[in-house]
């Protein structure tokens, strides 16, 4: 019989050694530049991690940037914001565009740039000097005149909300020509400088004469976002109005302060909200974050009603609809470890999020086990977690399940040498982690050029399961991972609900080596 141990190595020996190590010091694989820019594309919001600096991030970017073709920038750049629904890095990348390819710019501008957020964040970007140019240039500068130019009156007054820059800076920079009385009377308006009053769009005079008004309730409430109206004195019908009036977003944010203005003693009102959040065509246009709801759903003050809350969960399960139903044995390792605790978009001053990267881990697994009874979550940190989940539970009770776990250090190998040890069969293995390993290291902090132990833990378990496949979905912009891209270990990155499509191809064997990278170049310029 030939020599057992022998041949076990030999297998082994057809992984490649680990080339780098982790931010936490562990060993890993390094990822190509386009592996590495669609994973900070999809999963870095420019705020402080764990373990890199928001600098860190936007010099990575950068850097990777510089050493791909402009074509993925501009496919990336689209997919970033329609398929992982991010914000400051498709800016960015549509910015580093304008210095590598003005003319891919221009094809994508309007696919990238669909909101008057994302017009003040592709400014912002370029004034800042950050990829080199300081001012717009004459292509950008006419793409925003273009931007500006196809919306409507009313769009661009409701869309002057938010600062640094505003969009009243943003006319100043780009000094757009008006084609109408009315838009010139408009652009007057917003920037301050004297207009015809009497030429302004209708809305606008609408809000000037609430604002003017000293008798509260006597005034029709304008059709404006409520940010507007806030520091104004709003009555009750005042406030039934704006959440009549809300969209789907505002109203998923705002369930608490509707609940203290009296919104919801209006039952028709409970209706109506509840109506709107379980709507599945608002649901899909709203392109929501599932954690988003998870947290609304938490959050939600005991004044909001029963019916609302309800509404909350029908929406999960329509924002997580691209689960897949798998076959065969499933089996979840979901990461708990300390720098799962931190929030999922980073540390900023005044605007950071209250969701964990352990939150939306938790959900993935806990969507995950929804669509498949019989799978098996592994919640890990130094080392397994042992914790009882039940398939028919909710989403949002098996998530809270999973994130009430402690935190520890980070072994990723763990779920895998528990399967092993029990001899497990399995078809598909999920990771939901930062990849940042560090306690199955040989030595913490050094790196020794072995295998990591994740990788040699997947080839026992493959020795037993031959056609299992393993997904590894990373939630943080970090630029290694702990199992190599090849034909049976897909590594993909990011927190929207597309990650289960991903999840899906693999599932029903439609991928190949570098999968992810394969869907961003198939995206259509």
């Amino acid at each position: 019989m030939a020599n057992k141990t022998l041949f076990t190595s030999l297998r082994g020996r057809l992984i490649a050694k680990a080339d780098t190590h982790n931010e936490a010091g562990g060993p890993a694989y390094g990822r190509t530049h386009k592996q590495a820019l669609a994973q900070l594309a999809s999963t870095g919001c420019l705020g402080g991690t764990f373990y890199a600096s928001a600098e860190d991030q936007l010099e990575a970017v950068l850097e990777h940037a510089q050493q791909v073709e402009p074509e993925y920038l501009a496919r990336l750049a689209i997919y970033a914001r329609k398929s992982a629904f991010m914000k400051d890095m498709p800016a960015l990348l549509c910015a580093v565009l304008s210095v590598r390819s003005a003319g891919l710019l221009a094809e994508v501008f309007d696919r990238v740039i669909d909101s008057p957020k994302m017009i003040r964040n592709f400014v912002q970007i370029m004034r800042s000097g950050a990829v080199g140019r300081k001012s717009l240039g004459t292509l950008p500068k006419r793409l925003v005149q273009q931007w500006l130019e196809a919306r409507s009156d009313d769009q661009l007054f409701i869309g002057s909300v938010g600062a640094d820059p505003s969009l009243a800076d943003v006319l100043r920079m780009v000094h757009p020509k008006p084609a109408t009385a009315t838009r010139a009377a408009l652009y007057g308006y917003l920037i301050g400088r004297e207009h015809n009053h009497e030429a302004l769009p209708e809305l606008v005079r609408q809000y000037e004469k609430f604002k003017r008004n000293t008798n509260p309730g006597k005034v029709a409430l304008p059709d404006v976002p409520f940010q507007m109206l806030t520091s104004l004195p709003l009555t009750k019908k005042d406030w039934v109005q704006i959440a009549r009036n809300g969209s789907w977003q505002m109203t998923r944010m705002n369930l608490n302060t509707f609940a203290r203005h009296g919104v919801f003693e209006d039952r028709e009102m409970v209706g109506l909200i509840a109506n709107r959040l379980r709507n599945p065509r608002l649901v899909e246009q709203a392109r929501v974050f599932p954690y988003q709801l998870m947290v609304a759903y938490a959050n939600a003050e005991l004044g909001v009603p029963h019916t609302v809350r309800e509404a909350l969960q029908d929406a999960m399960e329509l924002a997580i609809n691209s689960a897949p139903r798998v076959a065969g044995k499933v089996y979840v390792c979901t990461d708990v470890s300390g720098s799962m605790h931190s929030p999922v978009t980073g540390y900023r001053p005044g605007a950071t999020t209250a969701v964990r990267c352990l939150d939306v881990a938790a959900l993935v697994a806990a969507t995950l086990l929804r669509k498949n009874p019989e799978a098996e979550v592994i919640p890990f940190k130094e080392d397994v977690v042992k914790i009882r989940l039940n398939g028919r539970d909710s989403v949002m009770t098996n998530a809270k399940r999973i994130a009430a776990v402690s935190p520890g250090g980070t072994n990723c190998s763990a779920p895998l040498r528990e399967l092993n040890r029990r001899r497990a069969q399995g078809d598909l293995v999920v990771f939901v982690s930062d990849n940042e390993s560090w306690i199955d290291s040989p030595v913490f902090g050094r790196f020794g050029g072995g295998r990591t132990e994740t990788v040699n833990e997947w080839s026992v378990f493959k020795s037993r399961n031959p056609r299992a496949r393993m997904v590894c979905i990373d939630i943080q912009p970090y630029g290694t991972v702990q199992a190599p891209e090849r034909e049976d270990i897909v590594n993909i990155g990011g927190f929207s609900d597309r990650v289960f499509g991903m999840i899906a191809d693999v599932a029903a064997g439609r991928y190949s080596v570098d999968h992810w990278v394969r869907a961003i170049d198939s995206v259509r310029l």
